[in-house]
């Protein structure tokens, strides 16, 4: 398909066919951005693996919803922290306090819907073109590298980092 869409234009992208990111671990394929859809929103369908999280975080520009294709995660949000499953659904509106965690043994997968920023750029910005589809292996990428890459590009996308992550299960 046209990679090269305007705001204006049918986007319409097959499976495995839109950009790929491996960044912090995980695989980052953008299925449609800010830029494609007028400023509309930016989706993309995130794997990450078992054990990885982010810290305690604020954005303040977009809200986001994410919908779990696979696996478990603890999404913590403000106060509160929510246990999902394949088949959750969770919409966080911008200015929340939030963390997630995935949970079990397994990656899990979902869909990641920002309205109305580019956020997920910020992990096109952070890692590197995926030569494949899949996870990285733990020799393909530097998390350390990676983490201190985010720290420095989040602010320019209006997030602010503000606790630790949600602790691994014991």
């Amino acid at each position: 398909m046209n990679n090269d869409m305007t705001a204006t234009a049918v986007l319409v992208r097959d499976h495995e066919e839109g950009p790929a990111t491996w960044a912090l671990g995980g695989l980052f394929e953008r299925l449609a951005s800010a830029g494609e859809t007028a400023g509309a929103f930016g989706m993309s369908l995130v794997t990450q693996p078992a054990g990885a999280a982010t810290p305690l975080h604020v954005h303040t520009r977009e809200a986001e919803a994410f919908y779990l294709l696979d696996g478990n995660l603890a999404y913590r949000a403000g106060e509160e922290t929510y246990q999902l499953s394949a088949g959750s659904f969770i919409y966080l509106p911008s200015g929340v306090p939030h963390a997630f965690r995935i949970t079990g043994t397994k990656s899990a997968r979902f869909l990641a819907l920002t309205v109305s920023s580019d956020l997920m750029t910020l992990y096109d910005q952070v890692g590197r073109p995926a030569p494949a589809h899949r996870l990285p292996e733990p020799d393909e990428f530097s998390l350390g590298e990676d983490i201190q890459r985010w720290l420095e590009a989040a602010p320019r996308y209006g997030v602010s980092v503000i606790g630790p992550p949600i602790p691994a299960e014991a």
